[in-house]
């Protein structure tokens, strides 16, 4: 990663808005400070912008190289809290994430799609996190799916994961049931909240774009060839627009399963998305008890660090959804 410095007291923020009028795309990177591909992708798309190889000439394209400034300075996945939780305005901020958020919320509403680019703990091939398909629900109320699955289509990754608010309302669900201490705000249904879910529910839409492991040297490329192709999707620049993807592997979030005690053990190292059959063992509680996988599935964002009370994995099985048709 480049040396150059980071304040944790700004946020630096990249726009170039068009002569003519069009879509308003917005790109995150380091939403969590030790997840750099995004980062590294931004930055060499503001290279091709400072040098004239890419052009913007239409609507709005707005650029976030670092977004959790703290984090990312102390390489790690958050500052004081998760920025990807419980994303809102506060008027009272507490802790740093909230002083970021005031600003990154307005920032949000004031664009019409969101890439949000991520990595992820374990070794595993990129995958997209989709939203809900067009409902009138109280959970997440959503009316601009085809759009989303079409940008979906252009970024890259056959792998589409879908389900996130159910699942992580039923995680909530769960923990109040049983009475169990749990992080703040983890039993609160809105804490699912993150930056797709937040331009979603203010008229936009939007994807969080999983491009492989932390120090996966491919990662910054998918980062980079995403961006592209969401800036040829919107026509904000004459960019070649690649064909779409025909064929996806689409699978649903289904259950998540926090860790109960420090010494909750998986049973091996599991990846994201390793194949599991029903009654296959997952891990073993501190007291003994094993953790069982459902049915057939997959596990999902296994992370053997997690801290008490916070989400151990998730669990998620193939899903009916047919992802090559916008």
């Amino acid at each position: 990663m480049s040396s150059r410095p980071i304040s944790t007291t700004a946020l630096r923020i990249h726009q170039l808005v068009g002569l003519t009028p069009g879509p308003r795309l917005i790109v995150l990177g380091a939403v969590h400070g030790n997840e750099t591909c995004g980062t590294k992708a931004i930055r060499r798309i503001l290279e091709e912008l400072d040098q004239g190889n890419l052009v913007i000439k239409r609507g709005t394209l707005t650029l976030v190289p670092v977004t959790n400034p703290l984090a990312f300075q102390l390489a790690r996945r958050q500052g004081d809290r998760n920025l990807n939780r419980n994303l809102r305005v506060t008027p009272a901020p507490l802790d740093y994430e909230d002083q970021v958020a005031n600003l990154l919320c307005p920032l949000l509403q004031a664009h019409d799609v969101l890439l949000d680019l991520h990595s992820f703990h374990t070794p595993g091939q990129p995958f997209v996190m989709l939203g809900p398909e067009n409902n009138i629900g109280d959970l997440e109320p959503f009316g601009r799916a085809n759009e989303e699955l079409r940008l979906v289509r252009h970024l890259g990754p056959v792998r589409v994961v879908e389900g996130w608010m159910e699942t992580y309302a039923r995680g909530v669900e769960r923990r109040r049931l049983q009475g169990r201490a749990a992080t703040p705000g983890l039993l609160d249904a809105q804490y699912g909240v993150g930056t797709s879910e937040y331009i979603r529910a203010h008229g936009g839409y939007g994807v969080t774009l999983e491009c492989g492991q932390h120090d996966d040297q491919a990662a910054p490329d998918v980062a980079y060839h995403a961006i592209r192709q969401a800036i040829a999707l919107l026509n904000l620049a004459d960019v070649a627009l690649e064909k779409p993807n025909e064929s996806f592997e689409v699978l649903r979030l289904c259950d998540v399963i926090d860790r109960e005690h420090e010494d909750d053990e998986f049973t091996r190292p599991w990846s994201s998305f390793d194949h599991v059959g029903a009654g296959d063992v997952i891990g073993k509680r501190a007291d003994g008890r094993a953790v069982i996988a459902p049915s057939d599935g997959f596990v999902v964002f296994p992370n053997p660090s997690a801290l008490v009370g916070n989400e151990w994995f998730y669990f998620a099985q193939r899903s009916g959804r047919n992802a090559s048709v916008a």
